[in-house]
């Protein structure tokens, strides 16, 4: 849903992509710091209760996501691997916040059953990202869903971070919502596939390139 504000963003940001690559910054050396910067401070902060603090320290670094993409273009050296790194490293991002978050509810939080939600956000977040990337590896555009990676990383930072300032039931119902939002979007994007893989080809089409 987000994907519409993405012109606008690219173009706010894109003043400071052209001060840091004429700094001499690269594109994935700006991936690469707002990675370390999400996974260091998800699992040092969130296993320690430090909720508020974990999410503000992650939400300054995942503004990183933005930038990478600003530099690329003010620089001209957007490249593929360019694209593959910042992906790879969005799924190691979002796997050390779920992780932090787990490993509070198992220890110091007492709450298994707020960590099998967090467990389950974990899997379905790795499950909507595998699913769209193997039906594009195939050939099929599987751009649907109701929470793409921007939402689901809105909806844990905000709960999770106004959790940590003491505001009832909002981390328990931001943890639900997500958890609901992974699956939903699992099936949005399953059914896609199937009817994109499977639609009828004209005769003689083979799908040899």
């Amino acid at each position: 849903m987000l994907r519409y504000l993405r012109p606008w963003l690219a173009r706010l940001m894109l003043p400071v992509g052209r001060l840091l690559s004429r700094l001499g910054i690269t594109p994935s050396m700006v991936t690469l710091a707002g990675a370390a910067g999400v996974v260091a401070s998800a699992l040092y902060f969130y296993p320690r209760g430090e909720l508020y603090g974990g999410s503000v320290a992650v939400t300054v670094f995942v503004l990183f996501d933005m930038l990478d993409g600003a530099v690329a273009r003010a620089s001209g050296t957007a490249t593929r691997w360019g694209a593959f790194l910042d992906s790879t490293l969005d799924r190691l991002s979002d796997a050390a916040v779920f992780s932090g978050l787990l490993l509070w509810f198992m220890n110091g939080g007492h709450d298994p059953v707020l960590a099998g939600v967090t467990l389950f956000c974990l899997v379905g977040g790795f499950g909507v990202s595998y699913i769209k990337a193997r039906a594009e590896g195939l050939g099929a555009n599987c751009d649907v869903g109701i929470a793409e990676r921007s939402e689901r990383t809105i909806i844990v930072l905000v709960a999770v971070g106004l959790g940590g300032l003491g505001v009832p039931y909002v981390l328990e119902a931001g943890l639900w919502i997500l958890a609901l939002l992974c699956a939903v979007t699992i099936v949005q994007r399953l059914v896609e596939t199937r009817a994109r893989l499977t639609e009828p080809r004209p005769v003689g089409d083979t799908g040899a390139a």
